[in-house]
């Protein structure tokens, strides 16, 4: 933590930019630019670049950019500006892909097991585009299955959190001991307990699908790719000076 360098201040410009214009504009800018599953009318091609400028609500772009500034600068630091802007967008990318994965998996899973129990395909488009559904479906499938149908197809992801995660991922990897002082922690906790602590949370969400709201297979996805390209180019290195 230190100045903040250009890269990261233009980097939080552009959210505040984007953050503003969805007070001012409204819900245009917030369709246009946030993440749909990708077989939903509302999907466009931009949409797994520009949804990592987009955020909930003011706490959520707040806390977002806080991370950036604190975590991102040493990274950015040892890293460089052009790799570091290019690890910042791959680990963005890489968490709206393994999120629209996971979204894929459920939209067709619970679609699946709704033909089978003999429902047809004008019944599941009902059910994606309104929300609406025969009781007797839930002789076959659970509410909650009906709800994470329609909320997987329709609800946006949001938020440079994937790509922030990519970033608390290198910083673990780079300064593992480097002690954390956090608001809701009463002792310093270490770089290399903290980071994993907060993903194997957002595995354990993720899975049992007891938190609604949050994107966590977003942050996983961050994570994980950041995690592969900090370690490659830490090897990469290795066996650079290694032949030197």
């Amino acid at each position: 933590m230190g100045r903040i360098s250009e890269t990261i201040k233009s980097l939080i410009i552009a959210n505040v930019i984007f953050f503003a214009g969805t007070y001012f504009v409204g819900e245009v800018v917030f369709r246009l630019f946030s993440l749909y599953y990708f077989e939903s009318p509302n999907f466009y091609v931009w949409q797994p670049l520009t949804h990592m400028f987009m955020h909930g609500g003011l706490m959520h772009i707040l806390f977002n950019m806080y991370a950036l500034w604190a975590f991102g600068s040493p990274v950015e630091y040892h890293l460089g500006s052009k790799r570091f802007l290019f690890f910042y967008f791959t680990a963005g990318l890489g968490a709206a892909f393994i999120h629209t994965g996971f979204n894929y998996y459920q939209v067709h899973t619970i679609s699946e097991q709704i033909l089978q129990a003999g429902w047809s395909s004008d019944d599941i488009h009902r059910i994606l585009t309104t929300g609406e559904y025969d009781t007797n479906l839930l002789k076959s499938v659970t509410r909650d299955q009906l709800n994470t149908l329609f909320s997987s197809y329709n609800v946006p992801a949001v938020g440079a959190s994937g790509a922030v995660y990519g970033v608390l991922v290198a910083f673990g990897v780079l300064y593992p001991n480097a002690e954390l002082m956090l608001i809701f922690l009463p002792v310093p906790v270490k770089a290399k307990y903290f980071i994993p602590g907060l993903i194997l949370i957002d595995i354990f969400f993720g899975i049992s699908g007891t938190s609604t709201g949050v994107a966590h297979w977003a942050h996983i996805g961050g994570a994980l790719i950041g995690y592969l390209m900090i370690r490659n180019w830490q090897r990469n290195q290795f066996e650079r000076n290694r032949w030197n």
